[in-house]
């Protein structure tokens, strides 16, 4: 390989992780540049590498190759790994609140060189921070883990031949404060033994062990239960979503179909939300029909939040941090120390080393 080349590495946490970076390492080895994934914890697991896809394992590992970036999809960072470090989200702005009665989404950890941003509503409030803060830059690319969606993809492996009835996909949050899957647990198990839907189950991996396997026990010939580190061709497969106040729903509403939440935090004209739980399965019924006003407003909601529907996101996000590498970060200001995040980090990978 050429001296030139640059060389990524595709830091996770998660397995959901995995299909967020896999068309960045696509993009990056497609132009003759290296990545190398670096697995954090025990949360995700190692069986999910692909046989041509390069692991280091300790940090020691990770110094002696030396990447040029790092590319996120988590919150946070340790600032003793080498290289640009790059924050490209694990998910959209759902507008969860967190305990500090701010918007997670927009929480500034002091970890991050770069941010690659998803559209117009989530890149100028980022801009606005990187004023404030002087810490980091903004670059608005798309979401790299979209890209596949826009993409003729092999055959979908929730499609089953002959079944004609229409799909519905419930997701829900782990968070309690917001999650409704144990809420409408019983009127799904209703709707499900009807049989006149399809049903597709998935959950977030950090969803409470008890209702997952409450949902697995449901399972029938009507309703399936998916555990997987790629939700998109699960949202391919379906025709409407019902859904809490989870960032997986706007994934969905990006290909054009309607959501229906339960207790949603923000609702809004792109979904169709209740509150009482008789009232899910008509808004189903509504949202199959795929009324012209509310295709409209997801229309126009997906503008904003997403407006790159070429599929070229990756590409866009390692342009921007090229131009960051090449250019250097000595115009940035110093982050704050945030010792005690980085003494938590230094123990959970048993790296003591100063340099």
């Amino acid at each position: 390989m050429s001296l030139n080349n640059k060389r990524y590495l595709l830091y996770i946490a998660q397995n959901y992780a995995y299909a967020m970076l896999r068309p960045l390492q696509e993009a990056i080895l497609a132009r003759g540049d290296e990545a190398c994934w670096f697995l954090e914890g025990d949360e995700v697991d190692p069986s999910f590498l692909k046989a041509s896809e390069r692991q280091l394992k300790t940090v020691s590992e990770v110094k002696a190759w030396m990447p040029d970036a790092v590319l996120v999809p988590g919150n946070v960072v340790p600032s003793f790994i080498p290289g640009v470090k790059v924050g490209v989200f694990h998910g959209f702005n759902a507008g969860k609140v967190n305990r500090r009665g701010r918007q997670d989404h927009f929480e500034i950890r002091d970890c991050f060189d770069l941010y690659c941003t998803q559209g117009p509503d989530t890149t100028l409030p980022f801009i606005e921070l990187a004023k404030k803060n002087a810490t980091f830059k903004v670059a608005e690319t798309g979401w790299a883990m979209l890209d596949p969606m826009y993409k003729q993809g092999a055959d979908n492996p929730y499609y089953i031949e002959g079944d004609k009835r229409p799909t519905v996909l419930f997701c829900s949050t782990f968070s309690r404060n917001l999650s409704c899957a144990d809420i409408v647990y019983d009127q799904i198990k209703a709707m499900s033994c009807k049989g006149n839907w399809r049903w597709l189950v998935q959950f977030h991996p950090k969803m409470s062990p008890e209702i997952i396997e409450k949902y697995k026990a449901l399972q029938n010939e009507n309703l399936t239960f998916i555990e997987t580190d790629n939700v998109l061709p699960l949202l391919q497969s379906a025709d409407v979503m019902l859904c809490d106040t989870s960032s997986v729903l706007l994934m969905f509403l990006l290909q054009g179909k309607p959501v229906v939440t339960f207790r949603n935090q923000n609702p809004s004209s792109h979904l169709l939300n209740v509150e009482k739980l008789d009232e899910i399965e008509p808004a189903i019924e509504k949202a199959l029909s795929r009324p012209a006003e509310l295709i409209a407003q997801i229309e126009s909601y997906c503008e904003q939040i997403h407006p790159y529907r070429d599929g070229l996101s990756s590409e866009r996000v390692l342009a921007a941090v090229d131009s960051m590498i090449d250019n250097g970060t000595a115009d940035l200001k110093v982050k704050p120390a945030n010792l005690i995040r980085h003494l938590k980090m230094r123990k959970k990978l048993g790296y003591w080393k100063l340099f």
